[in-house]
This record gives structure tokens, sequence and C-alpha cells, in this order.
């Protein structure tokens, strides 16, 4: 059997398993931290978070349907850009392994 007929699918769900467990490790602001641009989406969602509990606190309703809104795509855009950036690592991963496999085991002489 060739390597191509063993490629493994895209979303794989031993890997997309792994993949949706480590976005949400990664939420981790010192893993964060590591890219500068989602650190900043991550404060933002923090941040916005902070203000629906305000609001609700204070009963100010007039725009926390916009608020839930804007947080909500924030959060996504966070555990989304972890996901992928855990799929990849996964992927990775298991093409290091299947390689490791293939490999010819060293004859002791």
């Amino acid at each position: 059997m060739s390597e191509r007929a063993q490629k493994r699918p895209l979303f794989d769900p031993p890997i997309v398993k792994r993949a949706i467990k480590d976005a949400f490790v990664k939420l981790d602001p010192r893993q964060v931290a590591k890219n500068p641009v989602m650190f900043v989406v991550e404060v933002g969602s923090l941040l916005t978070t902070l203000l629906i509990i305000r609001d609700l606190a204070r009963g100010h309703g007039e725009s926390l349907w916009f608020t839930i809104q804007v947080t909500l795509w924030l959060w996504f855009t966070v555990l989304f850009a972890n996901f992928a950036e855990a799929m990849a690592e996964g992927r990775g991963k298991a093409q290091a392994d299947t390689l490791r496999k293939a490999r010819p085991k060293p004859s002791h002489t």
C-alpha cells in the first residue's frame, strides 16, 4: 500500500478531540501572550465579558445584546485560533509518529 493511501483525514477524530481540549488549555494568558494579536483579542474578550456582568448587575440593558454579540465573536475568534493551532500541532505530531514508524530500525553490527 502506498504512502498516499494511508493519508489521515483532515478531521481525524482523535486529533480533533485533542485539539478541542487544547483550544481551552491554550486560553491560559501565559500561552496566549506568545501571540500578541490573539493576546489583545483575549484581553478584549475578558473586558467585554466584565462589561456584560457590570451591565447585568446595574440593570443597564440598552446595549447589552450588542455587547453580548461582540463578546461571543471575540471568544469564538480566540477559541478558533487556538483550535486551528492545536489541529496543526496534532497533525504534525501524527505525521512525525508515522515517519518514525516507517524509518528502518538501525542494525547493531
